[in-house]
């Protein structure tokens, strides 16, 4: 029987299949080249990209000169790294894989890392304790997580407000995101931890356009589209122009939308 962790896991495989997630990525994709740098890899590091999505990081590492492995729990996330990986012309082995359960041995990387990905597991601690597990001695444990607040932080609780709470309670992602809440998590598993505060930004020639993008792209609003009759829905597009409009920081007709994240570094003892 199926417990309710594999329910869930299941909604997710599906939830984050639909959207146009490679234009998201791109987006996405300078952050985790700076991960990667704060990561110090070189040729020969071996590199595990946990939750990669279609593989913004694991494609900076491989430009690196690493050797690498990229795994994510949806199966359309694997087909879209793979795609992505054979038209960049980089070597990188992708599986499907659940962050909560690595299928690796114990110490087999140099790097494991993660960026906007691992933290929407539901059990950060298994995540933690996995990410540790098969990082070698002296090994590095990093992730970008979003922070709480800004767009992102918002827009999250406004998803949720119309969406069906689930059967039990969950942690927010975002705590992922938030410095102390890091090191209680790392705290028993790092011998030290590093955490630099920063931010990303959205751009967009207008809102309108800005949130047609983001109609199209983003997998939570996506799914919220298809489980919605349409007069719900079309009062969650009215509350998320709303809530844009009150964020943008441009004021000269175009958008700029601000959301905080975290980098953290952590070390294997």
């Amino acid at each position: 029987m199926s417990s309710p962790y594999d329910r869930l896991k299941d909604g997710q495989r599906w939830m984050w299949s639909r959207g146009d997630y490679a234009r998201l990525a791109e987006a996405l994709e300078p952050h985790a080249e700076a991960l990667a740098d704060a990561c110090a890899i070189h040729p020969g590091t071996s590199v595990l990209d946990v939750a990669a999505g279609n593989g913004n990081f694991a494609i900076a590492a491989a430009r690196r000169g690493a050797t690498v492995t990229a795994t994510d729990l949806t199966p359309r996330m694997v087909e879209l790294g793979r795609e992505r990986s054979a038209k960049a012309g980089a070597t990188i082995t992708w599986s499907e894989a659940d962050a909560e359960h690595l299928p690796f041995d114990e110490a087999a990387f140099d790097v494991v890392a993660s960026v906007f990905g691992a933290m929407f597991a539901p059990r950060p601690q298994l995540v933690a304790s996995e990410m540790f597990r098969v990082a070698r001695t002296g090994g590095v444990v990093a992730m970008a997580n979003y922070s709480p607040g800004g767009f992102l932080g918002r827009l999250s609780d406004l998803i949720a407000s119309f969406s069906a709470h689930p059967a039990f309670e969950l942690p927010s992602p975002f705590q992922w995101g938030d410095e102390d809440e890091v090191r209680r998590r790392f705290g028993g598993l790092a011998s030290s931890i590093e955490a630099t505060h920063r931010t990303l930004h959205f751009e967009s020639k207008s809102v309108d356009a800005f949130l047609e993008f983001w109609e199209q792209t983003n997998a939570p609003q996506a799914a919220l589209r298809a489980m919605q009759p349409p007069e719900t829905y079309a009062k969650v597009l009215a509350a998320e122009r709303q809530l844009v409009e009150e964020l943008n920081e441009s004021r000269d007709g175009r958008l700029r939308l601000s959301s905080p994240y975290i980098l953290a570094l952590a070390r294997k003892p």
